[in-house]
């Protein structure tokens, strides 16, 4: 397994598999912990607000709750900005507390004297309903408190001693990248219970809970929560008509003022501005609000482990880089590439819907980790099928023509593991007296001049546009017209065929000395139906061509010997050809087969220039004038270096008028 691994990353090359790696090992970083990552985070915090926006509810107000408002129309009504004003405070709680509220939280603090506190303290003191003030310190706040501040506000509570009036922790958790506050508080030990702790009579289930708020969308233009103008409950004879949306409900007691006390939140990045609302941040009472709505939804957002998004990670950029492999185009790969960035996209979005905290869940990294995955592998695809494609390019064209083995590259189906029935032109070449050289030189020698042998037949082959079957021995078997057929197929056979015989008579006049003597190349081609296709199963195979064309092509070659010429063009292959320039060698039946063959040879400019004068000595003696015997003699007596033509003169004298010449 080692070894076939070393052999992939081989084939990868060492250099760009390092570099896969190295970009893959950065998508799963990025995949995890963009979160934390600077370019990314704005991204990742826009991505979380959309899906808590998407996926929280449409809410009608919340009927348990009702906010207690100092808006800018109150701070118009007292004069007073900051502080706010703490006697019309001390009268709202004094009616209040005759309405038969749950608890009433007050999100504010009293941190500095002001002319109304003995007022609101002995209003504090009188209370009966639970009530529970806002309490910070510097500690926890940092310059926002000063000490003397906290100071102020730990002897107001001293005096408040015993009374139903207790400190609640008002602090808020906003994202320090981006101050949007999306979680709950953390414990602080240096501050009291949280205000929505306290109303509810403790942190209960909640106590170890620091995830995300779960918000609500208002339904239509109307506010989450039932809100009242703190100067409503300041006139005692308006108050009686208040006391039904006070009695029974959570109070809270805050601000709702423009600039003062305002936070972003994923509705207010998402949802905007309202029509009755121009300011689409939320104030800290409707964080606190909401808070306590989930409280009483009981709604717990389920952490997501580190361990899970590690695994999601993994996930994410091993299905990148498993599609970035895949060796598929057009439809296929768009359809998958699109649904892969579907379920990036939505499952995070599921995720949040089936109340996971998706609040650190690393949506874009995701989709930058799986593209550059994808693009990783895809890049290291490509070099291998690159290497891949030059190997297959370089053995295809060891047996097919170049622009064939592109052709077959681009659409490898040409190459099914099938037959196909069809017509070809096979070619079959042999060395005389091979087997007497095999005996006579040592097999280093033997070596060495087959493979330059046939290394100089099979260029022939193929630069005339022939397919290379196989090599047996000394033998080359090749065919035209498959797996792609040109309608010169004919022409190109047989200017191979010439060209393999004058290759093999220049191999052998030209090899080296001490070497025996190495015998004549003679060819044999013929045109008939073959089998053509890949053999051999799928784990070898071997394209070839199968049938009697070959058969055929296989004994004319082998007649050569006999008729005395260097190759043979059956008159079925020549029917295919323009213009040949052959001439006739008479008929002859080979092993194997019943059915003639007439029979041509390649001819020479002069022995073209008289193949008409042979063609018509044959038709007369095939017509049973034996004068054109004599014709024929004395033709031959002209061409005393001409063996071919003398056998030919032979076998007609055996054979007589329309017969034909059998070989063994």
């Amino acid at each position: 397994m080692w070894a076939d691994t070393v052999k992939a990353i081989g084939r990868i090359g060492w250099g760009r598999f390092a570099v896969t790696l190295a970009l893959l090992v950065a998508a799963i970083l990025i995949a995890r912990l963009s979160w934390h990552v600077a370019l990314s985070q704005q991204a990742e915090r826009w991505m979380y607000d959309a899906r808590a926006v998407i996926t929280a509810p449409v809410a009608p107000q919340d009927p348990r709750l009702v906010q207690i408002v100092y808006d800018d129309d109150t701070l118009e009504h007292t004069g007073r900005r900051s502080p706010l004003d703490r006697g019309l405070l001390a009268r709202a709680l004094a009616h209040i507390d005759t309405m038969g509220a749950r608890a009433i939280g007050i999100d504010m603090l009293i941190d500095e004297p002001q002319p109304e506190d003995a007022q609101l303290l002995a209003a504090l003191k009188a209370m009966h309903t639970p009530t529970y003030l806002g309490f910070t310190t510097n500690a926890a706040v940092g310059d926002e408190m000063k000490g003397w501040q906290e100071t102020f506000e730990r002897r107001l509570f001293a005096r408040l001693d015993g009374s139903n009036v207790h400190p609640a922790s008002i602090k808020l958790e906003a994202d320090p990248e981006d101050q949007f506050v999306r979680s709950w508080p953390k414990a602080d030990p240096t501050l009291p219970p949280t205000l929505v702790s306290s109303l509810l009579g403790g942190a209960g289930t909640y106590a170890d809970y620091y995830g995300s708020i779960a918000f609500h969308r208002p339904q239509g233009d109307d506010p989450l929560f039932t809100y009242i103008p703190i100067e409503f409950l300041d006139n005692a004879a308006t108050t009686p008509f208040l006391a039904p949306q006070i009695a029974g409900r959570y109070v809270l007691i805050g601000g709702r003022i423009s600039d003062i006390d305002q936070f972003d939140t994923p509705l207010t990045r998402l949802l905007g501005k309202r029509a009755n609302d121009p300011d689409p941040r939320i104030s800290g009472l409707d964080i606190h609000a909401m808070m306590l709505a989930q409280r009483l939804d009981g709604i717990r957002f389920t952490p997501l482990s580190p361990a899970l998004l590690w695994a999601l990670a993994f996930v994410v950029v091993l299905a990148g880089a498993a599609l970035g492999s895949l060796d598929i185009g057009g439809w296929r790969i768009a359809a998958l590439l699109g649904l892969s960035v579907l379920v990036i996209v939505l499952l995070p979005v599921g995720l949040q819907n089936w109340s996971f905290d998706t609040q650190g869940l690393p949506a874009f990294g995701w989709l930058v980790g799986w593209t550059l995955a994808y693009i990783a592998a895809a890049s290291a695809a490509r070099g291998v099928g690159s290497e891949q494609r030059r190997f297959a390019q370089g053995a295809l064209g060891r047996y097919l023509p170049r622009d064939v083995a592109a052709t077959i590259l681009k659409n490898p189906d040409q190459l099914k593991l099938h037959g196909e029935r069809t017509t070809i032109y096979a070619l079959f070449s042999d060395m005389e007296g091979f087997t007497k050289l095999t005996h006579a030189i040592d097999p280093e020698q033997l070596s060495d001049l087959l493979n330059r042998y046939l290394d100089v037949l099979s260029n022939v082959v193929l630069a005339h546009g022939g397919t290379i079957d196989k090599f047996v021995g000394d033998a080359v078997v090749a065919f035209w017209g498959a797996p792609i057929a040109r309608p010169d197929d004919g022409d190109r056979a047989l200017a191979a065929a010439i060209a393999m015989a004058e290759a093999g008579e220049a191999f052998r006049t030209s090899a080296p000395a001490g070497l025996p003597p190495i015998g004549r190349t003679r060819v044999g081609l013929h045109r008939g139906e073959a089998v053509v296709g890949n053999f051999g199963g799928e784990g070898r195979i071997q394209y070839t061509a199968l049938g009697d064309a070959m058969n055929a092509a296989s004994r004319m070659e082998g007649a050569n010997k006999t008729l005395g010429t260097r190759a043979l063009v059956s008159a079925e292959a020549a029917a295919g050809m323009t213009e040949p320039r052959l001439r006739p060698m008479g008929r002859i039946t080979v092993r194997g087969r019943s059915t003639p063959i007439t029979v041509f040879e390649p001819a020479t400019e002069a022995e073209y220039a008289q193949s008409d004068t042979l063609v018509d000595i044959l038709a007369r003696f095939d017509g049973a004038d034996l004068t054109a015997l004599d014709d024929l003699a004395r033709y031959a007596a002209t061409q005393p270096s001409d063996i071919a033509l003398a056998k030919l003169l032979d076998r007609l004298r055996k054979i007589g008028p329309g017969g034909t010449y059998a070989l063994d």
